[in-house]
């Protein structure tokens, strides 16, 4: 588990371009934080670093959004889902760490059954002025942070 401390927007923005610049096909990463902790800022920097140009926006209301790049990126928000059934039922498992593809899932901690073992994992915690604490486990992640 390796931390980074974000202090704008812009800073957030850049790590997520590293992270999409460096996942593997197959990649899951399971965002945990609270309401405006960055999530979806973090995802837009990880379009980019995937190559992908069109605006990245919260899935919130579609629960699933995907776009073309390097990888295809597959950006699940299960805020609205009761748990881990509702996420089976609109067959959300079967989308998750196929080849060719990288998923995101924003409050990752409704699905404990539904996230495998190979997960990485993204934890963003607000600080009382402003910066973001930014945890990253999983070893590709964080082999990113010196």
């Amino acid at each position: 588990m390796k931390s980074f401390i974000s202090h704008s927007r812009e800073e957030t923005i850049a790590l997520g371009k590293c992270i999409g610049a460096a996942a593997p096909s197959g990649a899951v990463i399971a965002f945990r934080g609270g309401l405006g902790a960055g999530k979806t800022t973090l995802s837009k920097g990880i379009a980019l670093g995937l190559g992908i140009e069109e605006e990245i926006s919260s899935p919130t209301y579609t629960i699933i959004s995907e776009y073309p790049g390097r990888l295809l990126l597959r950006h699940m928000d299960a805020y609205r889902l009761r748990g881990d059934a509702d996420f089976e039922e609109i067959g959300g498992p079967e989308l998750l760490g196929v080849p060719g593809t990288i998923s995101l899932i924003e409050w990752s901690e409704k699905l404990q059954d539904c996230i495998g073992v190979e997960t990485a994992f993204i934890e963003i915690k607000m600080g009382s002025d402003g910066e973001r604490r930014i945890t990253l486990s999983g070893a590709w992640l964080e082999a990113l942070i010196p």
